[in-house]
């Protein structure tokens, strides 16, 4: 088996996302790979933002546009770094996340995609579908999917 040279990874900036990116950038320093850091939103207005907070609480960080999303990369970028990867790439994307991270993955030419297994045994992820169920059956890369919940 030939050593990954490119390794996407998707982060929403929660805490089990960024357990992906740790993996993620862990297998780019001993693989000496480019780990490209993703993170997807969709630009907002201050009334959709208010509306968003109030129904998802705790969950709203990911609807706020791209601002938080420049704070998300650069917490995840400074976990890669801490967890041994060298050549760290930071994307925000504007999309939904399997879309977003299969296109990035097709446009950088990534052998890798990495994402967190959040959502993937619930209810809602069986019924409405999840990110790592998705990518794992849409990507043409290989993909990992970290046990970042139990």
């Amino acid at each position: 088996m030939t050593a990954y040279r490119t390794i996407v990874v998707g982060t929403d900036g929660s805490d089990s996302s960024y357990v992906a990116v740790e993996k993620a950038a862990a297998l780019a320093g001993v693989s000496d790979a480019t780990l490209v850091i993703a993170c997807a939103y969709y630009p907002t207005d201050d009334r959709d933002v208010a509306a968003a907070a109030d129904v998802l609480k705790e969950e709203a960080y990911q609807v706020r546009g791209s601002a938080p999303t420049n704070e998300i990369l650069r917490t995840a970028r400074d976990k890669a770094v801490a967890a041994g990867a060298k050549n760290i790439v930071e994307r925000a994307v504007v999309g939904e996340p399997v879309e977003s991270l299969l296109t990035l993955t097709k446009d950088v030419d990534a052998d890798l995609l990495v994402v967190g297994n959040r959502g993937l045994n619930t209810l809602t992820g069986r019924l409405l579908g999840s990110v790592p169920s998705d990518v794992a059956r849409k990507s043409r890369s290989d993909v990992l999917i970290v046990h970042t919940t139990r």
